[in-house]
């Protein structure tokens, strides 16, 4: 984790008191506890910089309150970093996991911190206008992490069981329509449409199966400070055993969604000026790399990552109302998105289909 810059003032959600023994018991090395921060992000999960004179350490842990069944499983996040140790996917080095109840009454884990850079604009205005190999190069370093995770061979690495092979869109959509009911306020005709949509449209079953990331986007990811290589792929949350074009779709929804608004996507941008790859260079670059052809029904894979955006925008926005949200102010705002996301996917589908 990095930024300090996008953290929140010294919070005491966390019982220094409490958690020091637990660090010192379970981290190697770890002595002297002098400080917990949380961080701005991790709507999902609250995320903490833990400052200490053995060093820095993240911890990520599930939100207090009821949630929602299924959701906020830190505990796979910990699995699946632990099992990429090794592999050629960039992830920060876990430390320990602590099951629900102790010490802070909910379940979290301690990660390494990694001291780089997070671009959380990607347009990367950080780099000069005339930087375009520079952030040519930041694309080309995602794509291909992107191709080393679904080459994971997932029972080498341990993860064999992560999750249910086969028919991987017909039970995601069942998931996110489920969880998009438990936390609907006010009924949205346009993503109940395309819900609707992408019941009518599933495409059949291919057989493939690899682990994919659940979020995979820009600024889940650390960089080195001159944007040359990723650290670590962070936010692992929303990882199992899918369908290898969930990951791919749902970065290229970035090329469509508009870049103000709170956004930040690549919609409205003069890609060709500033040195991105078009959508469709992307998924050439990743399927070249993954050495499989032209990609069939991708309007339905795009689709399908709009609505899942927003039930897990809608999801979070719930808990805002319900007074649960680690960042209140910023969950409501998701919520604003939501009715913005179905209108767009509606809009998608009716002319691309």
């Amino acid at each position: 984790m990095t930024n300090e810059s996008h953290m929140s003032a010294p919070l005491n959600s966390l019982d220094q008191a409490v958690l020091e023994p637990w660090l010192t018991a379970n981290v190697d090395g770890f002595h002297e506890l002098t400080e917990i921060r949380k961080f701005e992000g991790g709507q999902s999960n609250p995320t903490y910089l833990i400052a200490a004179r053995s060093g820095k350490y993240v911890l990520r842990a599930k939100p207090p309150g009821e949630l929602l069944k299924s959701a906020h499983q830190v505990d796979r996040e910990y699995r699946v970093l632990k099992a990429l140790a090794g592999t050629d996917v960039p992830v920060p080095k876990v430390f320990a996991l602590s099951e629900e109840g102790a010490p802070i009454g909910r379940m979290f884990f301690v990660m390494e911190y990694l001291d780089g850079h997070i671009f959380w604009d990607p347009v990367l205005p950080e780099f000069p206008k005339d930087a375009r190999e520079k952030r040519s190069l930041v694309y080309d370093r995602m794509n291909t992490a992107l191709a080393s995770l679904h080459a994971v061979d997932c029972e080498a690495v341990g993860l064999s069981d992560f999750g249910k092979p086969g028919n991987y869109y017909e039970r995601q959509l069942a998931r996110w329509i489920q969880q998009y009911s438990a936390s609907e306020i006010d009924r949205n005709e346009d993503i109940h449409r395309l819900a609707d949509w992408l019941g009518r449209e599933m495409p059949p079953d291919d057989g493939k199966v690899s682990l994919v990331h659940g979020d995979y986007r820009l600024d889940n990811m650390v960089f080195d400070p001159e944007g040359k290589n990723i650290l670590g792929i962070l936010d692992w949350e929303l990882s199992t055993l899918g369908h290898p074009l969930a990951d791919l779709a749902y970065q290229c929804m970035q090329w469509r969604l508009p870049h103000d608004g709170g956004f930040r996507g690549l919609g409205g941008i003069d890609r060709v000026a500033v040195g991105l790859p078009s959508e469709a260079d992307y998924v050439k670059a990743y399927c070249r790399r993954r050495k499989i052809g032209s990609i069939g029904n991708w309007h339905f894979y795009v689709a399908f990552c709009f609505f899942r955006l927003a039930a897990i925008l809608q999801g979070v926005y719930k808990r805002a109302v319900d007074g649960n949200a680690s960042n209140p102010e910023k969950a409501r705002q998701y919520g604003e998105a939501v009715p913005v996301l179905g209108r767009m996917a509606v809009e998608m589908i009716d002319s691309e289909t």
